[in-house]
């Protein structure tokens, strides 16, 4: 019997470093990327992106995907939400989509909370263990690490990170669920565990997690999801090994990571707390708790919902947008400009106005290369948002007042998923800005401005041009 089993581990053996070296051969990085290859790597996680939104918005076309047949667009829109992890509608998800939709739109989730480019290079590592280094600079693109941190460790990492936080919130909230009578519980456990920690905000309840708005323990566990899957496994490990070892201390990074998020919670749940009168009518623990899950989920860029967002006053609604303008943190799964970047902006500014030549954030240097990127970033950002809000008030301005249509496009860039109820009501056109918002806000503004400027760059170097004399 051990003759036999040693004969059939050999075999597997053979068999899958023979499969190793076919897929080396055959070039495996066209694989997953569709057949492109290049050596840019924001291209190639654009064109990864691109790919794999037109095949889940094809694949939610199939007729045991939907309860009923939907347009194109709106499967597009899915699509795009679920990968952009995003959470925006413009249908009932649970009223439109059968089990096999959901399932389908939850690996779209997973696919682009911990990002195709991560899950593609583990898999090339475990089967092939080689790490190609051209897949080495598109993760690093995707995710802003430090250059001291050895890109094929993190990938390791973030994938027990992620299987692990998923996996315990699932177990959680099962129980809870359970507890709770609520309908199909491991499988509504499962879904909310995922798209909590990939701050995708999709939710199989018509009424998102309203229901929950007084639910003490089913708030806790989103939120620490979603805080887990926004903050990053760089900073949470950093705090963790603070908590564990002597004399340890945290980065210069978690430390300004640590400072907004909870400088903007105290801002946002103060606000929200004390003005917001569809607040009123709660208890007042019922009231902190609604005013923290819902800027909790506007930082975190969760997008989940317990009370009515489009029953919100105008100054709540404009509190919401600043803070998912802000967004999450770099190396996490939330979207948004990103907190590091408000900061070193801040710091910039600071040192402009005090006639200082070198740019400072609490005694510390910043570098000249960091503060480039993060002006680059804010401009940026900024005129896509208000290039979003333009073309959304040219498509649908007769459709919405102007302050809804401004939280959605902040909230579609920013990959949030909060909503104020215009989403359904929008036309093609409008839909259509959405979905470019939502893939921007996904892959990046850098990304982007890089994958657009660098090969007229490129052009202009090889043909020469004329200076502009002013």
């Amino acid at each position: 019997m051990r003759r036999w089993l040693r004969c059939i581990a050999e075999a597997a053996g053979y068999v899958r470093r023979n499969f190793a070296h076919w897929l080396l051969r055959c070039d495996i990085e066209r694989f997953f990327s569709f057949g492109y290859k290049g050596s840019m790597p924001q291209r190639q996680l654009t064109v990864g992106y691109i790919s794999y939104f037109l095949i889940g918005g094809l694949l939610l076309c199939l007729p045991f995907m939907t309860r009923s047949g939907i347009p194109l667009i709106d499967n597009l829109f899915t699509s795009m939400s679920a990968l952009s992890t995003t959470g925006l509608a413009t249908v009932d998800i649970p009223a439109t989509y059968t089990f096999w939709g959901e399932l389908t739109i939850l690996l779209l989730i997973q696919l682009g909370g911990v990002g195709y480019m991560t899950l593609s290079t583990f898999v090339m590592w475990r089967i092939t263990h080689h790490f190609i280094g051209v897949r080495a600079q598109a993760f690093r693109t995707q995710f802003a690490l430090p250059d001291t941190l050895s890109a094929q460790n993190m990938v390791v990492h973030i994938i027990r990170y992620t299987v692990l936080f998923e996996v315990v919130g699932a177990i959680a909230l099962y129980a809870l669920f359970l507890g709770y009578g609520v309908e199909r519980p491991l499988w509504s456990a499962i879904f909310h565990s995922i798209s909590a920690f990939c701050t995708a905000g999709f939710s199989i309840y018509p009424d998102n997690l309203m229901r929950f708005v007084d639910n003490v323990p089913v708030n806790v566990v989103v939120m620490c999801l979603s805080y887990a899957g926004a903050m990053g496994f760089i900073v949470i490990s950093d705090v963790w090994r603070k908590c564990t070892r002597r004399g340890y201390r945290v980065t210069f990074t978690t430390r300004v990571i640590l400072t907004i998020t909870c400088v903007v919670t105290l801002w946002g749940t103060t606000q929200l707390y004390f003005f917001e009168d569809s607040f009123r009518a709660f208890a007042p623990g019922q009231r902190l708790l609604a005013s923290l899950f819902q800027t909790m989920s506007a930082m975190t860029t969760v997008g989940y919902n317990t009370v009515d967002v489009t029953s919100m006053m105008p100054l709540s609604l404009f509190v919401l947008t600043i803070i998912m303008y802000v967004g999450a943190s770099p190396s996490g799964t939330g979207g948004g400009m990103k907190s590091t970047t408000v900061s070193a902006v801040f710091a910039y500014v600071k040192s402009q106005l005090g006639l200082r030549g070198q740019v400072t954030l609490s005694g510390r240097s910043i570098p000249d290369y960091r503060v480039s990127n993060a002006l680059t970033i804010f401009l940026f950002y900024t005129a896509i948002l208000f290039t979003g809000i333009y073309l959304l008030t040219l498509t649908d301005g007769m459709r919405a007042d102007f302050l809804d249509l401004m939280f959605e496009a902040a909230s579609a860039l920013g990959t949030v998923g909060l909503s104020s109820g215009v989403c359904a009501g929008l036309g093609t056109g409008g839909k259509t800005v959405l979905i470019v918002l939502m893939f921007i806000g996904r892959v990046g503004v850098l990304t982007i401005g890089n994958v657009l400027l660098v090969r007229a760059a490129r052009a202009e170097k090889l043909h020469g041009r004329d200076d502009l004399a002013v």
